[in-house]
């Protein structure tokens, strides 16, 4: 059989998780080749050096690759993730709430939401359903010095500096046969009006491939450019389209621990980003342009930080919020933030991208015919998941009930609120959040009509919420995080109502981890050389 040709356009992390999982996937890690993969890179192109926040899904796409995790770790500056904790989002007033990635569930039937909302709810929901909250609390690790006995292991994900796990993937993959060319595109020649015939760069090489995967960022050169899919702005649900980033050293700003949990910090409009890695930490405030200027945001931002931070550089991103109405198009795939983006709040700006590889793989074209089929259904499966990342982080925003500034005022209007997310809203009104609502997710009040087909392609149907990556218990912990059902709790159940109630199983797993989890700062050290740091204050901004 010939071998199929892959030409990616674009490297950075999208570039590379494409490469690395096509070839892990695909090839055996290089090991049987059926794919010529070959990653074209610019050598022009800015590198925006952010500490990137992930999810468990990672673990699968490293596995997938081949990576050791010890490596991987040391060469990114890795730090473990087990949760996110949320502050300042439902009242300006140092509250928070976590949403970890472990938490017990009790069988036959898991009923600790619906107990929580018959008690006097005067114990945060997650803390009576999972140890991570309390674990992230103390400082601890996931993992143990030696061999794991505690039970079911706790799930986490990692911290990571961006810019070194692209160049990392980088290498491991050109080592196990993954093509790269330094150079920049200079032509684009089409085979038809939906299909790309070959790419020339400026070294003066034409080539010539079956799929060719667009990584080239917002500007969407291969599927944008030159084949003219269109992009879907969501931004009247997500106002928020600029982010002031800055790097804090622990030479200088070593606040005396390394959090195993991301921090999202609201501020007056928007939220700031506080991602541990083991040399420094990675802060940046995602803000909306409309309500705040750039001056002011990166005010607020050192301010979050504390003082004496006039020397560390800060750097303005913008984005869009959006995707592309086909993410396949032809023989052309669009990876990372030429498919679409959706601010990190959850952490998902990898993910899109994971998700992507790890769908071309499984949706390969080995032949030609067929391959319509094969991007009808990869579109509607990268659709669904990026419209229920979407409804998910938008549900953040609507949730609040700060006042303090119009930008908080404005995100709770309906109009800001997406017709599936209100679907939700007015069903779990009715009905607390159990698993069957994701058997067929859908509700009163969604769509029936057929997309345009100009943005839809051949599948018409309105997107729904599989739960692929936010199942029912995700949304019981943002949801009771955020006070929803509060009122209704009250009518439904009275006010005179029971104490909450821990589950024993939390509690015993809670003394476990006290007797058997160091500091997640101390395991780094000892695992992966990280550097022992002398402690300096704390931040304006930490909330302990």
């Amino acid at each position: 059989m010939q071998k199929r040709r892959v030409v990616i356009v674009g490297g950075g992390s999208a570039g590379w998780m494409t490469a690395a999982y096509l070839n892990g996937a695909l090839n055996n890690k290089g090991a049987d080749p059926k794919v010529d993969i070959h990653l074209i890179e610019s050598p022009d192109t800015p590198r925006i050096s952010v500490g990137e926040a992930t999810i468990p899904s990672m673990r699968h796409l490293l596995a997938v690759i081949g990576v050791d995790e010890m490596e991987f770790m040391r060469a990114t500056e890795a730090t473990f993730k087990q949760s996110i904790k949320y502050t300042n989002w439902v009242h300006k007033n140092n509250t928070f709430y976590h949403h970890p990635f472990s938490r017990a569930t009790v069988q036959p039937r898991d009923n600790m939401g619906m107990r929580w909302l018959q008690s006097d709810q005067s114990i945060p929901f997650m803390e009576t359903c999972s140890a991570q909250p309390i674990i992230c609390e103390m400082g601890l690790t996931p993992k143990m010095m030696g061999e794991w006995r505690m039970g079911q292991p706790l799930s986490y994900a990692y911290h990571m500096n961006a810019q070194k796990f692209a160049d990392y993937l980088c290498e491991f993959s050109v080592q196990r046969g993954v093509k790269h060319t330094f150079a920049n595109v200079v032509d684009i020649t089409l085979r038809d009006a939906d299909h790309i015939q070959s790419v020339t760069t400026d070294q003066g090489e034409t080539l010539e491939s079956d799929i060719f995967v667009d990584c080239t960022g917002f500007r969407a050169r291969l599927i944008e450019e030159k084949l003219g899919v269109g992009f879907e702005d969501c931004s009247q649900w997500l106002l928020c389209d600029r982010a002031i980033t800055m790097h804090v050293p622990y030479d200088d700003f070593y606040p005396g621990m390394v959090r195993p949990y991301t921090t999202a910090t609201a501020l007056s409009n928007g939220w700031i980003w506080d991602i541990p890695m083991q040399s420094r930490r990675s802060i940046g405030y995602v803000h909306s342009s409309a309500f705040i200027d750039e001056e002011s945001a990166e005010r607020e931002m050192r301010a979050y930080q504390g003082d004496d931070t006039g020397a560390l550089d800060a750097r303005l991103v913008r984005f869009k919020v959006g995707r592309r109405h086909r993410t396949w198009h032809g023989n052309c795939v669009a990876i990372g933030l030429s498919g679409g983006f959706i601010e990190p709040l959850e952490s998902t700006g990898l993910y899109l991208s994971d998700m992507g590889a790890v769908m071309l793989a499984e949706h390969f074209p080995w032949q030609d015919s067929g391959m319509d089929l094969l991007s009808t259904r990869y579109n509607r499966l990268m659709s669904n998941r990026f419209y229920e990342i979407l409804d998910f982080i938008n549900m953040h925003y609507c949730l609040t009930q700060r006042t303090d500034t119009d930008f908080w005022r404005e995100v709770q209007k309906p109009e800001r609120i997406n017709d599936r997310l209100k679907a939700k809203f007015e069903y779990w009104k009715v009905k607390p959040p159990s698993p069957s609502d994701f058997d067929d997710m859908w509700l009163p009040g969604q769509s029936v009509l057929p997309v345009d087909q100009t943005i839809a392609g051949q599948d018409r149907r309105p997107a729904v919420d599989t739960a692929g990556l936010w199942n029912y218990q995700s949304y019981e912990c943002i949801l009771y995080g955020m006070d929803f059902l509060k009122q209704e709790s009250e009518q439904w159940f009275g006010t005179n109502r029971p104490p909450t109630e821990i589950n024993p199983i939390i509690l015993q797993r809670l003394q476990a981890a006290k007797q058997n989890l160091p500091p997640h700062a101390y395991w780094l050290q000892q695992k992966v050389g990280m550097q022992q740091y002398q402690t300096h204050a704390k931040p304006a901004g930490w909330v302990a």
